[in-house]
């Protein structure tokens, strides 16, 4: 919770920092131009601006590092099987949470959306089968074959939002790039 806060801060007071070296915008009324001061002043604050996004980035993603050795560190604690589950519980959620921060980098779009819901499948399908090594014989087999039923149903239904979305957004922008045609004619 504290590394979250320092890091919503720091983000914030570097965006302050990069807004107030951006200079204003003017216009020159001779030429009626509208341009920064002068360009060589601006382009370095864009740059700096996509460096702070990768410098988030870079964050976000050390967290998640931090985060999953912090998961696995509170494994050790533990013995036999439970270990194993909580192992393979911290290993899924490192994915799901770098599966999340890369859509949320590349933006939201089916594929990105398809690749976080197959994580959380892939996850929950490595949890519930480290489950299932408890049982014994029938019971196992059971639990794995639900566990596999599971994670296909989960990978179908990503698939099926992601061919859902992908029809959504090609009919949105065959609307918007029809333009209506024109059937009248003229006599002369």
């Amino acid at each position: 919770m504290r590394m979250t806060t320092l890091y919503a801060a720091l983000s914030g007071a570097f965006l302050l920092g990069t807004a107030a070296l951006v200079p204003a915008q003017t216009t020159n009324t001779a030429t009626g131009n509208n341009t920064g001061a002068s360009t060589a002043t601006t382009m370095p604050a864009t740059r700096s601006t996509n460096a702070g996004a990768k410098d988030e980035y870079k964050a976000e993603k050390d967290k998640i590092a931090a985060d999953y050795k912090e998961a696995k560190a509170k494994c050790k604690t533990m013995s036999g099987n439970a270990k194993d589950v909580c192992e393979k519980e911290a290993k899924g959620n490192e994915k799901v949470a770098k599966a999340e921060l890369d859509a949320k980098k590349k933006g939201n779009d089916a594929a990105t959306d398809y690749k976080v819901m197959e994580a959380k499948a892939k996850a929950q399908y490595d949890v519930a089968k480290e489950k299932c090594d408890d049982m014994k014989g029938k019971e196992k087999s059971a639990c794995k074959k639900q566990a596999k039923a599971d994670e296909d149903k989960a990978l179908a239904d990503a698939k099926a939002n992601r061919k859902n979305v992908a029809s959504n957004a090609n009919a949105t922008r065959s609307r918007t790039t029809t333009a209506p045609s024109d059937t009248t004619t003229t006599k002369k």
